[in-house]
């Protein structure tokens, strides 16, 4: 890869200027987007799934904690897996502490179709405390249309009726990975191949390892 250019002072300021107005629109772009994301309509859910944590059998409406929204990242953890993928298992890594979102009337919860002891070792193992349930024979995966990937599904409650109101996967789910965030500021970036001004040859996420396997 060339390095970039070498510029004066003045002359970095210029382009940095001239870059600042693009990102300026593209987060106004952003903002309109997320207004026509908050109005989409939504569709009733079953509040009755079940769901096992380490405090119990509980259903999808017990999840929300008594907040009326509702946060759910489908987890590629399925039976028999000695861990979890690396790319969620990264997005994981990247949460930060729950009570800011909680502030904003929000749970955000962990959900995978392996077994609860299979998920507690891996969690032991990774060191989270985000709070995790088992769908294992709930159906609740399959019937978020998740089959074997990941993705990330928002459900708001309205009393006892849950509804869900938003669903992501694939690079939907960048956006919660600060991690790649920050390789964006840098002049190597990700280090992908199907990055533009990159010295990388990886595909994208075939760098990804568990924090413990780097």
């Amino acid at each position: 890869m060339t390095l970039p250019k070498i510029a004066s002072p003045e002359e970095w300021q210029t382009a940095r200027d001239a870059l600042l107005v693009k990102e300026k629109e593209l987060t106004r772009a952003q903002d309109a987007l997320a207004a026509e994301r908050r109005g989409l309509p939504m569709v009733r859910f079953d509040a009755k799934y079940p769901f096992d944590t380490p405090s119990g059998t509980v259903s999808l409406l017990d999840l929300f904690e008594g907040r009326r929204q509702l946060i759910v990242y489908h987890f590629m953890l399925h039976p028999g897996d000695d861990a979890g993928c690396p790319g969620c298992s990264l997005l994981v890594d990247n949460m930060g502490h729950l009570a800011h979102l909680h502030a904003r009337d929000v749970t955000l919860t962990l959900v995978a179709p392996a077994t609860l002891a299979e998920i507690e070792r891996y969690k032991t193992r990774m060191g989270w405390t985000v709070p995790w349930a088992s769908a294992y024979g709930s159906g609740f995966t399959e019937d978020c249309g998740v089959g074997g990937g990941f993705g990330i599904s928002v459900f708001l409650r309205d009393g006892e009726d849950v509804y869900r109101t938003y669903f992501t996967s694939g690079r939907g789910g960048d956006q919660l990975v600060g991690t790649l965030r920050y390789l964006d500021l840098t002049p190597f970036g990700r280090q992908e191949a199907w990055e533009e001004n990159s010295p990388g040859t990886d595909a994208p996420g075939s760098w990804w390892r568990r924090h413990d396997e780097y």
